[in-house]
């Protein structure tokens, strides 16, 4: 049995969603001429600027495409579905975002990803372009923490793209941006909950079989095993579960502030998302920790799957200036 889409063709669903994409934000976005997989933000590069270049497999929306604006990515490399892009769209990109000062690329610690990505850095060198490559590795269920190295990213791209894109902004040099990008990955930490699984444009069948009370505990964003497949519990129970994974690295004391970040992975209504965040207040209220902005709803998605993701980052002065300086991208906006 066929999963239900509303699609015209598996094998043009993403590059129909990027046709629709430009045409609801082409105030903030363009796609380069060569390459309609290569979107760029109108008011972001500048001569003198360091360049951000994001992407990945499609499917994650608005991750990757939709953290491409002013103060946050310059560019991103639309892939196909869960796969990474092709280094050609990756190279128009950073042509694109090429302002003299360098040019970053972020991105989710993903075997096909890297491989890519690192062609189009060398292939970029031969165009005197410089290029420096910082790896998102939040998520906290994937590795043990002596290997955080080998850990995916996941939902806390969200927070790397954003104080990362500020720097940027700001018209610090790569050194910097890039610094600012690992401190803020070193202090993001991921956990996620799947209560359902996604099914692909091109096949419509279910990724894996899950029962109706059962709950995987650490998946992935593209259905990867988590660490533990359980009961389903209420959702405080869910919560504390993912909490303590969370608190077993996070080293916030008494009086330190953080971010919170309660994702969807796709079909998670914002109701239940909210009371998430009824139980992550809380449970960070009890520490005597502070949360200094709290983002609810769809950022890091895995097509249709359901259940969410909590990802919190660990701020101090620095970090919390980036977190607040302005960006504007087709998704959500800072002021």
């Amino acid at each position: 049995m066929q999963t239900k889409k509303i699609i015209n063709d598996g094998a043009k669903a993403v590059d129909e969603m990027v046709d629709g994409i430009l045409a609801a934000h082409g105030d903030i976005l363009t796609y380069v001429e060569d390459n309609p997989r290569a979107i760029v933000a109108k008011n972001g590069p500048r001569q003198g600027k360091v360049g951000i270049v994001v992407g990945g497999g499609s499917g994650h929306e608005p991750t990757f495409v939709g953290f491409v604006g002013k103060g946050l990515a310059d560019a991103c490399a639309v892939g196909n579905v869960f796969a990474s892009p092709p280094p050609d769209p990756i190279m128009s990109c950073t042509r694109a975002v090429d302002g003299g000062a360098g040019v970053l690329y972020l991105y989710g610690n993903y075997a096909g990803d890297v491989m890519n990505f690192d062609m189009a850095s060398e292939m970029m060198a031969l165009d005197d372009i410089h290029v420096r490559t910082v790896l998102t590795t939040d998520d906290v269920a994937s590795a043990p923490r002596d290997q955080r190295e080998k850990r995916r990213g996941v939902a806390g791209n969200f927070f790397v793209f954003k104080l990362t894109g500020a720097a940027a902004d700001k018209m610090m040099s790569i050194d910097e941006c890039e610094r600012i990008a690992r401190k803020t990955n070193d202090r993001t930490f991921t956990v996620g909950v799947a209560t359902s699984a996604c099914s692909l444009p091109q096949t419509r069948k279910w990724n894996f079989e899950m029962g109706d009370d059962e709950m995987e505990v650490g998946m992935g964003i593209h259905g990867e095993p988590g660490i533990v497949r359980e009961k389903l519990g209420t959702a405080d129970e869910i919560v504390d579960n993912i909490m303590d994974r969370i608190f077993a690295e996070l080293e916030a004391k008494s009086g330190d502030k953080v971010a919170v970040l309660v994702n969807s992975l796709g079909s998670t209504p914002l109701m239940e998302l909210y009371i998430i965040n009824r139980r992550v207040s809380q449970r960070l209220a009890e520490k005597g920790i502070e949360t200094h902005k709290t983002w609810v709803g769809t950022y890091c998605s895995s097509l249709e799957m359901a259940g969410a993701s909590i990802t919190i980052l660990h701020l101090d002065d620095e970090l919390t200036e980036m977190l607040d300086h302005p960006c504007d991208c087709a998704m959500f906006q800072v002021k």
